[in-house]
Order: structure tokens, then sequence, then C-alpha cells
């Protein structure tokens, strides 16, 4: 019941920032923008998004390996899989709907898995405040210059991020350092607190064997450097999206946009990030690039329904492969990851 009511909850807000965003707009020449984009850009940002999943599934692929050997095949379905997921489900339940699907078609600990996707994340969050640095201090000087309050907050976001995605990275790095020593540690204290249940120290050190590409500086090196082409290739399609619609952003623009976008999709959790992702790219391409309103909307639209569809196309289909449906993906969603293992 509580898990329908925050399902309610989390839908209501993705309807109301929807409605937000489309408040006052006059659709029909949004309508109009999206008929005239042009077809060619946008099939070079499908392009790009299909390349992103590939890349993907083989950097987790890569950061999988010091817990067993992971068919390409095997990860890439579980990556659709758990895009697909959080596309339709709130809280980014895909998160722990992927490494589930992995561990029924690989012999692997789906909470191992798990912790494999928490270091992505800490990956991504580094690739994407690099991207930020590049555009805001070497390609976008003149921002400043432009709109100084706008600089000055995003110059504070991307620090108080940084700051957080290293004390996170250094947390880890010690929980992965000595698996055996954290689940004695969490068995101890399962003794002296009883309600603190025992299959509670044997998920943490699966969860801190599954960080085993940490205790590596090279594989962890390797990893971040996979993110890099990652998000570069987002910020392909982004700006082709741009182009498709006639707005004035250069490339490293894209960059700043990605920020706004990542920051969006964290803040507000809801399915398929509708309405936070609409409106981060909206404000974006008309407070720091000057795009006309409604070519932004449109082009917002577009960029979301190119960002989700083959993620979701693939996912689903995956997904019903195995027989695994929505509302099997919705009770898995509410399982802790160690408790499919």
């Amino acid at each position: 019941m509580r898990f329908s009511l925050r399902t309610l909850v989390v839908l209501a807000l993705a309807v109301g920032l929807l409605v937000l965003f489309l408040y006052h707009v006059d659709l029909w020449r949004v309508g109009s923008e999206i008929v005239h984009a042009q077809p060619g850009w946008l099939v070079l940002s499908f392009a790009t998004m299909l390349a992103n999943l590939v890349i993907r599934a083989y950097r987790w692929q890569y950061l999988l390996d010091p817990l067993g050997k992971v068919r390409f095949g095997s990860a890439f379905r579980a990556t659709a899989v758990g895009f697909a997921a959080s596309t339709v489900l709130p809280a980014r339940a895909g998160e722990v709907i992927r490494p589930y699907f992995l561990a029924r078609h690989e012999h692997m600990s789906a909470t191992g898995a798990f912790a494999t996707i928490i270091l992505e994340r800490l990956l991504d969050i580094v690739a994407v405040l690099v991207l930020l640095a590049a555009y805001v201090f070497v390609f976008g000087r003149g921002l400043e210059l432009s709109n100084p309050v706008a600089f000055g907050l995003l110059k504070w976001a991307g620090a108080t991020a940084a700051g957080g995605a290293l004390a996170a990275l250094v947390i880890l790095f010690v929980l992965a350092g000595n698996p055996e020593r954290l689940g004695r540690a969490t068995r101890r204290l399962a003794a002296v607190v009883p309600s603190f249940a025992a299959t509670t120290a044997r998920v943490a050190e699966k969860f801190a064997r599954g960080l085993g590409a940490i205790r590596s500086p090279r594989r962890l090196l390797v990893a971040l450097v996979w993110s890099f082409p990652l998000w570069l290739t987002i910020a392909v399609g982004i700006w082709a999206v741009a182009m498709a619609f006639r707005l004035a952003m250069p490339f490293t623009g894209s960059f700043l946009i990605i920020a706004f976008l990542v920051l969006s999709v964290a803040v507000v959790p809801t399915p398929g990030a509708i309405g936070g992702f609409h409106a981060a790219f909206r404000y974006g391409a008309t407070t720091f690039f000057g795009a006309p309103d409604d070519a932004a909307v449109g082009a917002a639209i577009v960029l979301h329904a190119l960002s989700i569809g083959p993620s979701l196309l693939l996912g689903l289909y995956f997904a019903a492969q195995v027989g695994v449906n929505l509302s099997r993906m919705r009770e898995l969603a509410a399982t802790a990851p160690g408790d499919v293992a």
C-alpha cells in the first residue's frame, strides 16, 4: 500500500510538472516547430542514444569483471531493461531491477551487481562535472559577463556536487577495502541488536565485494575513461536536436545542458524524468543560448522521446522474452537488492 501511495504521489508530481511546463505555451507553434525540425539531425540523435546504451553495457561488464565473467549480451539486455523500468516506474526503479535481471542470466550476486551500479553513478557524476568545468572555464568564458548570477550559481552547484562525489568515492573505497571485515562487523552488530537481521551482514559483505573495481586504481581509471565517450555521445545527441530545431547552441553548450538534465533527474525522480527533464532543457536553452521559447519546448519534447525511446522499446522487449511484465517490475522495485540475490 505504501508503494502504491508513493507511486501515486510521484505520478501526480510528474503530471503537475508537465502541466507547468506547458503552461502559457502555444501548442500550435510548438507543433509547427516539431514538424519543421530537420530529420537528419534527429536520426543522428537517435543513433547516439543507441550507442550510449552499448557503451553503458560495456562499461558495466568491465566493472562486473572482479565478480565474475559476464557476457556482453547479458549486460546489454539488463541495462536496457533497467532503463526501461526507470522510464515507466518512479524513483529510479531500474537500479534495483537491473542487477536482478542480470542475476537471472549469469552466475552473479544481485547485491554485488547493485554495488557496481552505485559506482557507475559516481563515475557519471565525475564525468559530467569535468564536462561542465570544461564549458564554464574554457569554452563558455563569455557566460559570466552575460549572466553573472546564473554563472555564480552554476559554479557553486558544481563545486558542491564535486565535493559530494569525492566523499562518496572515499567511503566506497573504505567499504571495498576489506569485505570480510565489513561482514564480521555487521554480524557482531546483529548479535547486539536483535532487530538488525543476520542477513544484513551477508548483504553488506556481498555489497562490498561488488565494489571490487574500486580497489584497483587501474580498473577504476579505465572505467572513468569509458565514462567520457558515454557522456560525449549524449552531448552529441543533445546538440543534434538543438541543430534540428535551429537553436544557436555550440556543441560544447550541450555540456551545460547535460548538467541541468542530470540535476533535474536527481532532484525530481519522476518516471522517465517527465517534467523535470523538459523544464531543465528549456531553462538552459532559453537562459544561456537565447533560444525562442516555442523552439526550446519542442526540442525538449523531441529530445526526451529520443532519449528514452531506444532503451524503453528494447527493455520491454527483452523483459517480455523472459516473462517479466510491468507488474513484476513493480514488485521488484519494492524489493531490497539483497533480497533478489
